[in-house]
């Protein structure tokens, strides 16, 4: 009776290794925070399947777990002042200093975007919040937190359209002024989705002449930046990463546009580009903008395109997924020129590396000042990952770097 129990014990342990186990590469620090960490994800992503499959509730429904669990009441501090507000019409949440500077003394101003697919995420989870701490103490600035409208609930471009909404509210002479910020002092950032949205407000801003106030600096931490191939060299090597493994991202940008099943069918296929999309793969020609050693042994192939059938987007789908406002790679040289200096932090293990890279390419040739940070044991989500108990070493180093990067120039 005794071996039975020992043997169903010893049993037990041996799937429960086999469970918790992922093959991560040798070079990612802390190996074993990060498979426990994964398998918190794959497991909630496991019920969210479940769940989803036999009717409950949607997969993003049972995956905003997540953000509810690391949800925080923002409130203010000897140190900081919290106020929660509405910027037409958009929440979001404002950190200032609690000590007013000198008589006419202006301050940077950081408008935050936080990631999460455009699906999950708060502004009010505690790594943001703890994040946006840090930039006012760090740097005496004014961080504008935004609360957009997520998806599915809200398809693309309600993210975008209240993001936007929200920069240029706060761009305002007269806004700028009531939060003491210096409108020369400016930078929009954001990470993956968040990161997409603020390399799309900055190409945005651009088109209006009317602007008065633009922005000095965009901040992407492992954006996102296309639709058009998820099949790029970082999508295959790291299709099984943790955290944001191939299969999510997918589903995240297919959610993005729409509760179709079959968009996400064929965009886990590459087989979701049509005439119009595929008219603008030049622009994430990635054998063109990579530079080798992120190619390593991969051969270019450019995505099919679906000109009729059940893979091929709607005419509306397919002009979302060309729409740069959903993919800021998908622009001429001429619409880059002119845009603020960058700071962009790509991972080698990280689905989105090749998006980031590429960018950073573009940018360069079209004349912009671009600093390229890349964490060569990075993953992603890294530098969210700073709190008890998935506080990683590596997350603070890209906290540190990235606020050290906006000190010195913003």
């Amino acid at each position: 009776m005794r071996s039975k129990g020992i043997f169903l014990l010893l049993l037990l342990g041996a799937l429960t290794s086999y469970y918790v186990y992922s093959p991560i590469p040798n070079d990612i620090e802390e190996k074993w925070k990060l498979m426990f960490t994964d398998c918190f994800f794959r497991s909630l992503s496991n019920l969210a399947d479940l769940s989803e499959l036999v009717g409950l509730k949607d997969y993003m429904g049972v995956m905003m777990f997540i953000t509810f669990a690391e949800r925080v009441v923002p409130l203010s501090d000897e140190r900081v002042q919290v106020t929660e507000e509405m910027f037409d019409g958009v929440e979001v949440v404002v950190y200032q200093p609690s000590q007013q500077g000198g008589v006419g003394e202006l301050r940077r101003a950081v408008i935050y975007l936080h990631g999460g697919g455009w699906c999950l995420g708060s502004s009010r989870m505690g790594p943001y919040d703890f994040l946006s701490r840090k930039m006012v103490t760090d740097l005496g600035a004014v961080v504008v937190s935004v609360e957009y409208r997520l998806a599915p609930a809200h398809h693309f471009p309600v993210p975008f359209e209240d993001v936007y909404r929200v920069v240029k509210h706060f761009l305002q002479p007269v806004v700028l002024a009531r939060y003491h910020a210096d409108p020369g002092r400016i930078a929009v950032s954001g990470d993956s989705a968040g990161g997409n949205l603020a390399a799309a407000v900055s190409q945005k801003l651009l088109q209006e002449p009317e602007q008065e106030v633009q922005l000095k600096a965009q901040a992407l931490i492992y954006p996102v930046l296309q639709a058009l191939d998820l099949n790029t060299p970082s999508y295959q090597q790291n299709q099984h990463m943790p955290i944001l493994p191939r299969t999510l991202m997918v589903r995240f940008w297919s959610e993005y546009f729409t509760s179709d099943k079959a968009l996400f069918h064929a965009m886990m296929a590459n087989t979701h580009n049509s005439p119009e999309s595929a008219a603008l793969l030049k622009f994430v020609n990635w054998s063109s903008f990579l530079p080798e050693p992120y190619r390593q042994a991969y051969n270019y192939r450019a995505p099919p395109v679906v000109a009729t059938g059940m893979h091929r987007p709607s005419n509306n789908l397919s002009h979302s997924i060309a729409d740069p406002r959903a993919s800021p790679l998908l622009v001429p040289d001429t619409a880059l020129q002119h845009l603020p200096k960058a700071y962009v932090l790509t991972c080698e293990y990280d689905v989105l590396r090749d998006d980031g890279v590429m960018y950073v390419t573009r940018l360069r040739r079209a004349g912009v000042e671009v600093t390229h940070e890349h964490y060569p044991s990075g993953f992603h989500g890294a530098l969210m990952f700073t709190l008890w108990p998935t506080d990683f070493e590596i997350g603070h180093r890209m906290l540190g770097n990235y606020v050290k990067w906006l000190k010195e120039n913003l």
